[in-house]
């Protein structure tokens, strides 16, 4: 084989790694935000088509009693859907219309929708940890700019009837994906010294990899009826 063969083979192979990797350059930047951007107004539309069907501002119905369950206590509020979403979350401190709806489980496929909510943790507003997971980068780069959070920045967060609002505690923390007690009811290393309401952000660090996690935690601050408008944090 000629010296000329080999060069012009080798060229050619160049090519086609340099194009494939473009290629998937391209994938990773731009078309998985496009599948984002349509997966994410799917939930968003699906969720504002259920809570259009029960407004929250109509007035509110006669009072009525209260079901109980055999024992005497009221009955457990339905769980969140698997792969459903069910909510909405705010962060002012990313910006007017940064926006995303968060899903039940941290599957895969839910990360390619919006955010998720992990299994077994608190439900939205309730004693233990709400906690959340999100893309740092593709699918729509929900937590590009986790590492700007501060504290006292709020989250927002509306299940169609109540604005609950979270305050950030700590600048966010660097962690191995291995570290599991950053979602327990009261999370290590959180600094919280017992039980209560909080919420806990995770992604990927660093930017472009998994080796790592950035977690945010944040305490229940406030909360607001739909019907009242928005909370202050909006506009603070």
């Amino acid at each position: 084989m000629s010296v000329r063969l080999i060069v012009r083979t080798f060229s050619e192979l160049c090519v086609t790694v340099g194009a494939l990797i473009v290629l998937f350059v391209v994938y990773v930047l731009f078309w998985t935000g496009v599948k984002a951007a349509d997966a994410t107004e799917g939930q968003i539309d699906d969720l504002r088509s259920r809570w259009a069907q029960g407004p929250v501002s109509a007035p509110a119905p006669q009072p009525t009693p209260t079901p109980r369950t055999p024992d005497g206590r009221p009955p457990a509020p339905a769980a969140y859907r698997d792969g459903k979403p069910f909510a909405m979350l705010y962060i002012p401190r990313f910006g007017k219309d940064w926006e995303w709806p968060v899903l039940e489980n941290t599957g895969v496929r839910t990360l390619q929708k919006g955010l998720g909510h992990y299994l077994g943790t608190a439900r939205l507003g309730a004693t233990g940890n709400f906690a959340v997971a999100g893309h740092r980068r593709t699918y729509g780069d929900p937590f590009k700019d986790f590492p700007k959070l501060r504290p006292g920045d709020a989250v927002v967060l509306s299940d169609g009837t109540t604005w609950f609002t979270y305050r950030i505690d700590k600048p966010p923390y660097r962690t191995v994906p291995s570290d599991i007690g950053v979602i327990d009811p009261v999370p290590r290393k959180s600094g919280f010294d017992g039980p209560g309401r909080y919420l806990t952000l995770t992604t990927c660090d660093p930017e472009w990899g998994s080796s790592h996690r950035l977690i945010a935690w944040a305490h229940l601050d406030a909360t607001r009826p739909v019907s009242e408008g928005e909370p202050a944090a909006f506009h603070s």
